[in-house]
Order: structure tokens, then sequence, then C-alpha cells
């Protein structure tokens, strides 16, 4: 993980959140994934190469991951938290001309930020198809049951996809307890509430994800979206060359 610097302000509930940022320049807010964080995402991929093509790259912990707050009370995690807390960060760094990109979740928590009105000058979503805007996928409740059993302190098989996970939990530093109360926060995002959207919105996404089979009507329903798909699948696909060209060509 990149060592940079923690900055830190209140949620609108109170709960502290955490960003980091790298590069000057016009400020991209890059959202990561489920189990991800902001210095994740600051050592690799997308938010360097942003960064040297002459971007201000800022890049939050969403609540419960990274060294954004992460209490055991369900009560901190109401529904769009994760959006209010967005809309929070861009208030505190009083952003007007920016851009707004996430990754796997961070897309489509991108979705709901422009639900709620956030008006970027232009909008990433990656890895994301038209399940995005369900409140629950077909994945949810899997990752549900996971959490749960690593937060209950769960051995498992040697090798089998839920040791993974518990691994990748401790490297990263995320809260399996915090992040499963997330997981209930989530809202729909009705089809009519893109449709109203005028930011112009690149849905990107890799060839062999699944979520690519729905990625173009996605990108359909908003007035101003193109579709670009990528080598590679949802783990490979943000990491491929081609995505990063994609996102900087069209962030211009």
């Amino acid at each position: 993980m990149t060592d940079l610097p923690v900055h830190r302000f209140r949620g609108r509930d109170s709960v502290e959140l955490a960003w980091r940022e790298i590069g000057e320049g016009p400020p991209v807010v890059l959202l990561h994934g489920l189990m991800g964080s902001g210095a994740l995402m600051a050592s690799d991929g997308l938010a360097p190469a942003l960064a040297a093509l002459g971007y201000r790259v800022v890049l939050p912990d969403l609540r419960g991951h990274g060294d954004s707050g992460r209490p055991h009370d369900p009560a901190c995690y109401p529904a769009d938290v994760l959006a209010d807390d967005g809309l929070a960060l861009i208030d505190h760094l009083k952003l007007d001309a920016y851009h707004l990109a996430g990754y796997s979740l961070g897309g489509k928590l991108v979705l709901r930020l422009l639900a709620r009105g956030a008006r970027p000058a232009r909008a990433i979503v990656g890895g994301q198809g038209l399940d995005a805007l369900d409140a629950e996928t077909g994945r949810t409740d899997g990752y549900r049951q996971m959490l749960a059993a690593v937060a209950d302190g769960a051995e498992f098989k040697p090798g089998s996809r839920e040791e993974a996970l518990a691994g990748w939990l401790a490297q990263t530093g995320a809260d399996p307890r915090a992040i499963g109360f997330l997981l209930d926060s989530w809202v729909a995002t009705p089809r009519d509430a893109l449709r109203e959207v005028p930011t112009p919105t690149l849905v990107v996404a890799g060839e062999d994800d699944s979520r690519s089979a729905s990625a173009g009507e996605l990108a359909a329903l908003l007035p101003n979206g193109r579709l670009v798909l990528v080598p590679g699948d949802h783990d490979t696909s943000p990491f491929a060359p081609e995505f990063t060209d994609a996102v900087a060509n069209f962030l211009g």
C-alpha cells in the first residue's frame, strides 16, 4: 500500500471518515470497491495513472473500510449512508468542478450520487451492469454470509474462497462486521432518476466480467452515457492498459 497522509472529516452523522490524495490538477474523486480502500487504489492501476496525467485524485475510505469509522451499531448504517458520506466529502472539499469515478461497489455508489444530485463534470462507472440499480444483487447474500462467518471467527477450509476472503480482509484492514451492516444500507436507484442525469458518463467493464452483459443497458439509461468494454474480468480489467486509456480519453 502507498504511504500517504490520511485526512479526516466528519460525516453528516459525525462518524469520522478518511481520505487520501495524490497528484495535482483538476480533482477526480475515485471510489474503491467492497473490502478495498483508498490506499490500495493509490498504489496501482487507475489512480497513479491519473495523477501522472495531471489530476488531483481524491481517494476516500468508505465507511467500514480503511481508516474510516467502523462502528458496530446498525444505527450508524442508515439507508443510503454511503451517498450521504460522498456528498459530505464533496461539500467538505468545496468541490465545484470535479470528476467522479468508482469501480465495482464504487461504481454503484457513483450511480447513487448522480441520482442524489451530484453533478460532476464527468462520471465513470466501472465494473457494473444494470443490477447496480438494485438495492441487492444476486451476489449480496453470499457476501453477507461470508462476512458474518469471518466476523464470528469461523475457521475455513484451506484454499477455499472463504479463507481467501478472510486473508484479504486482514490485509486491507476492512471490518467484516461493519461491512455487513453497510450491505444493508443500500437503496434501489430508479431508472427514471438516471434518465434525468445530464452528466456525461462512461460505463467501462471487462469483456469477461459477467456484469458486462448488461453494461450497455446501463449506459443507455443515461442521456449522455457511453459504453467501453476492455480486456479482462471483474478482478483484472481495472488494471488493463485499455481501462486506463478509456478513462483518460473520456476525461480529455
